[in-house]
């Protein structure tokens, strides 16, 4: 007989079919059920939990291809391995996150499945998703923003199952966090280049009205600028980019790096001749754009395998990625 049983939770917005989806691995990862256990039949499921045949063999479908469970003939269903299910929460996917969710799979145990979603900077879609979460995984891994509600959000997480990563902001002393700098490191990565960056008549920071890049950057750039006497601007508009001779743009926005190369090619200006750029985070292609796009950025795959570590020792941890300036020709 089967250690499982299964109701559906009407008040839930989630499909049933994914309801027992979850409710199959929750099981699985809190040792409810283990490797060999037995599942109910499709028939008792239906019976017991008001399911049409359809729904259920759909979950079991999904779980068989998640290789989770097996089917033997005339026997049923069987749990196939343990399974630990993780929550992974970014703010948004663009290239550079690729490479730290690549590398945070590749460096888990295959028996560990990750659902992954996104807030968007969005606190109301931060709150929900975190709240319909909890007691579904064994491991959350939650991408941060600078907003008043989210400590009390994340409060809602036992500490001991979250990891903060990427934004060392609203972080207690009880949860663990892989972080990088964005302050600091700035600075020193500009004051080990200074003579390139002195080589152009003024240092322009893009900070679009549309990023949400830690404002603590802006002070160390102005800072950097002053300390040595490097003419500066701010540049808080996106529609005011007008690429000049002379000037060195930092971009925090690939959205603003793509006019910058824009505008280069209308006025026939070579990246790093004419004008320089230096873009924040490195994606794969960057190294290969026009000839090399100078990045200052931490090590994503170092984060997403550091990240990986936590879910499988639960270990607590505090640790700053690096991060460097990676010259090329744009510079």
């Amino acid at each position: 007989m089967s250690k499982f049983h299964f109701q559906i939770d009407q008040t839930s917005n989630q499909l049933k079919f994914q309801q027992l989806i979850d409710a199959v691995t929750e099981a699985i990862s809190k040792n409810l059920l283990q490797a060999g256990d037995i599942l109910p039949s499709v028939n008792q499921l239906c019976k017991e939990s008001s399911l049409s045949r359809d729904t259920v063999f759909k979950s079991y479908a999904e779980l068989k291809n998640r290789g989770i469970i097996e089917s033997v003939p005339h026997k049923g269903y069987f749990v196939a391995k343990a399974t630990t299910k993780v929550f992974l929460f970014l703010d948004t996917f663009k290239a550079y996150k690729e490479v730290l969710y690549g590398s945070f799979l590749e460096n888990l145990p295959e028996n560990i499945t990750v659902d992954l979603h996104f807030h968007h900077y969005n606190i109301n879609v931060f709150e929900t998703i975190i709240k319909e979460s909890i007691g579904k995984y064994t491991k959350y891994i939650v991408m941060n923003f600078d907003h008043e509600r989210v400590p009390d959000v994340i409060k809602k997480i036992p500490a001991n199952k979250l990891l903060i990563i990427d934004w060392n902001v609203h972080v207690s002393k009880l949860n663990s966090c892989i972080y990088q700098d964005f302050g600091q490191t700035l600075y020193d990565s500009f004051e080990h280049h200074v003579k390139r960056i002195k080589k152009y008549k003024r240092f322009v920071y893009s900070y679009p009205e549309f990023t949400y890049h830690p404002k603590e950057s802006l002070n160390y750039f102005e800072s950097f600028c002053r300390d040595y006497k490097m003419p500066f601007l701010v540049m808080e508009k996106s529609k005011e980019l007008d690429v000049q001779p002379g000037d060195l743009y930092l971009m925090v926005s690939d959205r603003m790096l793509a006019r910058f190369l824009d505008q280069c090619d209308q006025k026939q200006f070579t990246p790093g001749t004419e004008a320089g750029v230096i873009s924040y985070n490195e994606t794969p292609m960057k190294k290969y754009v026009k000839e090399g796009v100078t990045v200052i950025s931490t090590d994503f795959e170092l984060m997403g395998r550091k990240a990986a570590e936590f879910v499988s020792t639960g270990e607590q941890v505090n640790l700053q990625i690096p991060t460097r300036l990676m010259v090329r020709s744009s510079l």
